[in-house]
């Protein structure tokens, strides 16, 4: 079927080189991206799926000080595992890359100096915290303290964990150093300004003009724009970071991470275009007025993307800004957020060593924090794989697929003469592609995991009021209308849960002889019938049930 192509970013939270990722990461903005990407390259659309290990966050350098190694030595740890994990899991980045690469630091120092030129960033002398005893500088998450607005008293210098409000460290009450506990001073040094206060009307104009963002996202970001917005110091004195344009301001200056940190979607997507031998490449994606682009983020990271990157672009003027900012909630163990830092959550290899991927993917599939804060159980994962995937799914699949093979050699019977139940199934099944493609456009994924569940609930009702395991004996014919029928929703729902459980929804359409293509310019988001006739392959159970809990 042919389809416009339509060029996708789908743009995924950069996660620190610090710690493995917790199940929190994945279902906050992961596993989302990959939902999203693989629904969109099997609707025939160009994607682009991008990331990658920030390598200079501060938690990379609070764990460097702490090893006694290199910042560099961190990152070289960590991000060969998460490719690992990505590959365990199926997410399918195009480029998960570092802000260490030469391309990014050449990025953002271009998009740098483009700000500067067009008068959004100046040089300002300013107070920053120092600290006394370790006679330096300190970067704004090396202070912490307690947040004026909610009281949380391991509030860092740059956001409140806990109530989500962006600070500087000249806010925090009883402000204290990371590094030896003292109470830092406040002393005068040069630095760069990002004139966040000259975009605020343009800023509140894009974001009042938004439409069909998720309320909790929308709401936080136009009062954050409306509470007037300060300029801020890009640049700290720092050695590790992507070095300043330049030597205006010496030696010892770097710029600072949650500017170059953003840029680095634009930076992979260079980078990605360089490597697939187009440089110009990336162009489709950010500079095309037919272009899309989603970033997956966790709720923590919403001001970042809908305020402070959408002002860095108004001010570069030529590159589109975000479509859509589909943040998640949190996910809480316990009642507490999932917190790499805190400890809070099991590491994502912890689980994929004790289930299938498809089977966790579904099981947090099922419980994305969309719009509220979600609760997460190593007993709640157990029941959605055991009850549904497994006793639902797979079990349907398995029960049409052994019927053929045992009633009719394993070959496609034909429908003869079927009833308005046969085709009112077929009907329902098709509506359920058609709807669960219209939830996956506007990002409500637990949704559309749920129109394809509901209909293999349908199907598997659909065969309990027909039995045709007791009519092969009595009615061969009849049987075989009703497992044809049965074979044909299968297709269907299959192409549904394509994004969810990617490796178990290619073995279902190689057995049914139909191999998925994401085909750019052919849109394979609708039901593909298999013809009366055609032989089956081999399908082995799709799911393996999980026994007895995850961690004894």
């Amino acid at each position: 079927m042919a389809a416009s192509s339509r060029p996708i970013l789908v743009a995924v939270a950069w996660p620190y080189a610090n710690g493995l990722q917790h199940l929190g990461h994945i279902a906050g903005a992961y596993l989302p991206g990959d939902i999203f990407a693989r629904y969109h390259r099997r609707r025939g659309n160009r994607v682009l799926m991008v990331s990658g290990s920030d390598a200079h966050g501060t938690p990379i350098t609070v764990r460097a000080d702490q090893e006694g190694v290199e910042p560099a030595a961190v990152v070289e740890r960590f991000h060969p595992e998460f490719l690992r994990t990505w590959e365990r899991l199926g997410i399918s980045f195009d480029l998960f890359t570092t802000t260490m690469t030469e391309n990014h630091h050449e990025v953002t120092r271009a998009l740098f100096t483009r700000l500067r030129d067009r008068g959004f960033i100046e040089l300002r002398a300013s107070e920053q915290m120092y600290d006394p005893e370790a006679g330096r500088f300190l970067p704004d998450r090396y202070v912490e303290g307690t947040c004026p607005h909610c009281g949380y008293t391991e509030a860092r210098g740059d956001q409140c964990e806990n109530c989500g409000r962006t600070l500087d460290p000249v806010d925090l009450i009883g402000p204290r150093s990371r590094l030896t506990g003292a109470a830092p001073e406040l002393r005068e040094t040069d630095h760069f300004f990002l004139l966040l206060s000259r975009l605020e009307p343009e800023l509140l104009e894009w974001l009042e003009s938004r439409h069909g963002w998720r309320r909790h996202v929308l709401n936080w970001s136009l009062q954050f724009v409306k509470d007037g917005l300060h300029d801020r110091a890009i640049t700290r004195d720092l050695t590790w970071g992507v070095r300043l344009p330049g030597d205006e301001l010496g030696e010892g200056k770097r710029i600072y991470v949650w500017f170059d940190a953003v840029i680095g979607y634009l930076s992979a997507s260079i980078e990605w275009a360089g490597r697939s031998g187009d440089p110009e490449a990336w162009r489709a994606w950010w500079e095309g007025r037919d272009a899309a682009s989603y970033y997956f983020v966790g709720k923590d990271n919403i001001p970042f993307h809908t305020v402070i990157w959408p002002a860095i672009l108004l001010g570069h003027g030529d590159l589109e800004l975000p479509t859509h900012v589909p943040a998640n909630q949190y996910v809480t163990f316990k009642g507490a957020k999932a917190s790499k830092s805190a400890g809070v959550g099991r590491t994502v290899a912890d689980y994929l060593d004790r289930m299938e991927p498809d089977a966790l993917r579904y099981a947090l599939a099922c419980v994305l924090p969309e719009q509220n804060d979600t609760e997460l159980t190593d007993d709640e994962l157990v029941r959605r794989v055991n009850d549904e995937l497994v006793a639902v799914w797979g079990n349907l699949v398995n029960r049409v697929v052994s019927m053929i093979g045992r009633s009719f050699a394993g070959t496609v019977p034909s429908a003869v003469g079927p009833v308005e139940d046969d085709r009112a199934l077929v009907a329902a099944v098709d509506a359920a592609v058609t709807e669960s493609g219209q939830l996956l456009e506007a990002v409500e994924l637990r949704a559309g995991l749920r129109a394809g569940m509901g209909a293999a609930q349908a199907v598997n009702a659909y065969l309990n009021r027909h039995e045709p395991w007791k009519l092969a004996r009595t009615d061969a014919e009849r049987a075989g209308t009703v497992l044809h029928h049965a074979l044909q929703a299968v297709a269907g729902i299959n192409v549904v849960l394509s994004p969810y459980v990617p490796g178990a929804s290619a073995a279902v359409a190689e057995a049914l002889g139909q191999p998925v293509t994401d085909a750019v310019g052919t849109d394979g988001w609708a039901r593909t019938p298999v013809p009366g006739g055609q032989r089956l392959g081999a399908l082995p159970p799709l799911f393996a049930k999980l026994e007895g809990p995850l961690f004894p």
